[in-house]
């Protein structure tokens, strides 16, 4: 992928998840500008060092250490970061995000139904072992900070 396409849908994104954010959460469209712009900032520096470093590394990897970075105690923006980008509520982005994968999947739907209903399954198991695990940890955490 060229860097204006990573440039063009990252406005598009920071575009959605600023209007989910002013519809779903009444957070204003000012308030909600920079934070969009510091995670799509975070991302495509995630994306260029992703290019940059000759390590085949996944990019989440950069794009995590890049946003821990620049939110730790460390970084002299940390607190501008932080008050920032928690104005834009989580949901916020995961619909549009959402909203690319289902137009993705719906591109490759004719792939997807060569799979066979096998995949199906093993998507269901996936998903149900991943929640209980997270669910089970979760519990056993809780239970020895005293929490529950």
């Amino acid at each position: 992928m060229r860097v204006s396409d990573w440039v063009f849908l990252l406005l598009v994104v920071s575009f959605l998840t600023i209007v989910s954010n002013v519809i779903g959460y009444d957070v204003s469209m000012v308030e909600s500008i920079p934070g969009a712009l510091i995670l799509s900032g975070v991302a495509f520096l995630g994306f260029v060092l992703g290019k940059i470093i000759p390590l085949k590394l996944p990019m989440i990897l950069y794009v995590s250490l890049i946003g821990l970075i620049i939110a730790s105690p460390i970084s002299p923006i940390s607190d501008f970061v932080i008050e920032q980008a928690g104005k834009i509520n989580f949901m916020a982005p995961v619909t549009a995000v959402g909203a690319f994968a289902g137009i993705a999947m719906g591109k490759d739907l004719k792939t997807f139904k060569e799979q066979s209903w096998k995949m199906v399954i093993v998507g269901l198991v996936v998903f149900t072992g991943t929640f209980v695990g997270s669910a089970a940890i979760a519990h056993i955490v809780l239970n020895l900070t005293g929490v529950i």
